[in-house]
């Protein structure tokens, strides 16, 4: 590739595209830290109290929920940097992934649910995505399913995660 294009060495990665990478010894963590940190303040979210989970246990949302219409444009903003945020989070993937189905028609409920993600964000702004180079690796995977779940077209929302590394939980 030299021979057709100019190349210069920059050295190691540490950030790209929003991403901080760190490199030590045998092991490898990318984060979004900074990112996180940009729209906490940006919505206004960098001084909350942080929560333990992104999404209170049994939350069930509706389109057809009460409370305040809002104007879908204005929710979009703070949904679409939550998603930017899923690459390397995936603690927050299901409640992002919930929120955004009603963005089309928002309320004042689903602000709560989105507000309580930026909550968990807040106490959890150094997590990320960890690679070791351990050869004796172990693959676990989990699955939970709703059946009929949703209270508006009764679909199924099915969630799996894999692991796999040296330390994952058996």
């Amino acid at each position: 590739m030299s021979r057709e294009f100019e190349i210069e060495d920059v050295g190691l990665m540490s950030y790209y595209l929003g991403l901080e990478v760190k490199l030590m010894e045998d092991v490898i963590f990318i984060s979004q830290e900074n990112y996180t940190k940009e729209i906490l303040k940006k919505f206004k979210m960098l001084n909350c109290n942080p929560v333990n989970t992104p999404m209170e246990s049994g939350t069930k949302l509706s389109k057809f929920d009460e409370g305040e219409k809002m104007d879908p444009t204005f929710f979009k903003s703070p949904v679409g940097s939550l998603r930017c945020l899923t690459c390397t989070r995936s603690d927050i993937l299901f409640a992002v992934g919930v929120v955004s189905r009603f963005i089309e028609a928002p309320n004042s409920t689903l602000l709560k649910v989105a507000r309580r993600i930026f909550r968990y964000l807040k106490g959890t702004i150094d997590f990320g995505l960890f690679y070791s180079s351990s050869s004796d690796f172990k693959l676990v995977k989990f699955c939970d399913s709703d059946y009929a779940g949703d209270s508006d077209d009764r679909k199924n929302t099915t969630s799996f995660v894999l692991f796999l590394g040296d330390s994952v939980i058996s």
